[in-house]
């Protein structure tokens, strides 16, 4: 068993092999049917195998990993059974929490984030997601950086103040859609969006540590808060994909995964997205892979994943699903066919009468092929099940490898104070009054030009007067003759 995670037993141990950990992977079942505590062991197992692992905590459960298991005569019974000692373990636990409550902060710049990705977050519509991406475009070529949402704030200012002129390079900018997205920020603040973006920025070597013994560190992010607000939780995890996708060199298929990545509730990735953003998850999922990156998606119904990303899936554990409305039936009927057929039960029966615990598992073979769908007990984990105190916890992070790393926030000079100090020194100086143009002095006449200039006037002043009597004449003989 050294060569892979024991995930339980059905007639023969169920291994999810280490060369092949990196195919991704899907754990779906309904609600109490014992995800966590499969998450939980497959967590705890790829640690022990030197394998680091991201996980989101929503519900607060998994927080257990960081202590010794308290086996109870259930789980005796059960590790009996299987032939299995149980030797209560912890886990290297790092804890991380966007808020800075439950762990240590984790944040990205708005730079890092990018326009796709921050227009997904505050629901854009196409028009005003192409303004953000000019928004970023100007503030990139102005040497703006872009670290916090009070920099972007900043930035779309300056776009709607210099409106005519970004519109003449890039195409129509207009105030309305530009006040838009700055009110989108404002909810986006009062979520609590505003921590997750600063510095320190999470550096991706922090989440993959091992410790001293050579076991994987197993990065716990909060999301006990965090899965309030969806979006933002959907796309903070997407973000981290793609800086991995981005920074990491090609390995091939290793023999063991360098991060093994879990995404609880899946279906909130998928949720309402854009056909863009689908073909940057489908593309992220296709090719982090060899990067040695194993990405696996926990939700309630394998159907609540797009067919092109469940497609990459390779390694399966499906927990009991039920299925009384005709839209559950549809996601039972996936979930049985997406398995390769046991001939020995049949697989939608089987998915619907699994008990706590069972799963049905089918995972990659040496060639990288599925195997037979089996009717699996899952093996109970060795650390604890349930959430850890709060002592416990802030003893976990006052032992921590990251201690001190990301805990105060850094505000260095970026696009806000940049633009704040072009504002001040521009109200600061004067406008330069315009000179009035003097007259250019003249010149004094000489006495030839003065005698002819008077002589001129007279003779004009003779002729005007001459003329003038003619048409008085005139008009006043007209009258007469009227009369």
């Amino acid at each position: 068993m050294t060569d892979g995670v024991l995930i339980g037993f059905s007639d023969q141990p169920q291994l999810l092999r280490l060369d092949r950990a990196n195919r991704h992977g899907v754990v779906a079942g309904a609600t109490g049917t014992g995800k966590t505590v499969t998450l939980q062991v497959l967590a705890q197992g790829l640690s022990d195998a030197g394998v680091p692992v991201f996980g989101a905590d929503v519900k607060g459960d998994l927080s257990g990993i960081a202590a010794p298991g308290q086996p109870n005569e259930k789980m005796l019974a059960r590790a009996e059974s299987m032939k299995l000692a149980l030797n209560p373990q912890a886990a290297p636990v790092v804890f991380w929490d966007l808020f800075g409550e439950a762990g240590h902060p984790v944040r990205t710049t708005v730079s890092e984030m990018g326009p796709l990705l921050l227009a997904r977050m505050l629901e854009l519509n196409d028009v005003q997601e192409g303004v953000l991406t000019v928004v970023f475009r100007a503030a990139d070529e102005e040497g703006l950086l872009l670290l916090d949402l009070k920099d972007l704030q900043a930035a779309l200012n300056y776009a709607s103040e210099n409106a005519k002129a970004l519109s003449a390079r890039y195409g129509n900018i207009s105030g309305a859609t530009v006040a838009t997205i700055q009110r989108k920020l404002l909810m986006l603040e009062d979520q609590g969006g505003a921590n997750l973006f600063g510095e320190p920025a999470l550096q991706l070597s922090d989440l993959m540590r091992t410790d001293a013994s050579g076991r994987g560190y197993v990065n716990i992010l909060s999301g006990e808060r965090l899965i309030s607000n969806p979006r933002l939780y959907a796309t903070f995890l997407l973000w981290l994909l793609s800086e991995l996708f981005e920074e990491l060199p090609e390995v091939g298929d290793p023999e063991k995964p360098r991060l093994a990545f879990f995404f609880d509730e899946a279906h909130l990735l998928f949720r309402d997205a854009p056909s863009a953003l689908l073909e940057k998850v489908e593309q992220v999922v296709r090719l982090i892979r060899s990067k040695g990156v194993g990405v696996y998606f926990v939700t309630q119904n394998p159907a609540d994943i797009p067919d092109a990303v469940l497609g990459q899936l390779g390694n399966r554990i499906q927990h009991a699903l039920r299925a009384y409305t005709p839209v559950e039936q549809k996601g039972l009927k996936a979930a049985s066919q997406s398995f390769r057929t046991n001939p020995a039960f049949d697989t939608a029966e089987t998915i619907q009468a699994l008990g706590v615990g069972e799963a049905l598992v089918s995972v990659l073979d040496e060639k990288g092929a599925p195997t037979v769908v089996q009717k699996t007990l899952i093996r109970p984990p060795a650390s604890r099940l349930g959430p850890l105190a709060p002592a416990e916890r802030a003893q976990v992070m006052a032992q921590s490898p990251v201690r001190g790393l990301y805990d105060q926030a850094k505000d260095r000079e970026s696009a806000y104070e940049i633009l704040q100090r072009k504002t001040v020194e521009t109200a600061a100086t004067p406008e330069p009054k315009a000179e009035k143009a003097r007259p250019a002095p003249r010149e004094k006449p000489s006495e030839l030009e003065t005698m002819g200039k008077a002589f001129a006037t007279s003779m004009l002043r003779t002729i005007g007067n001459q003329i003038g009597r003619e048409i008085m004449r005139g008009v006043l003989g007209g009258v007469r003759r009227r009369r």
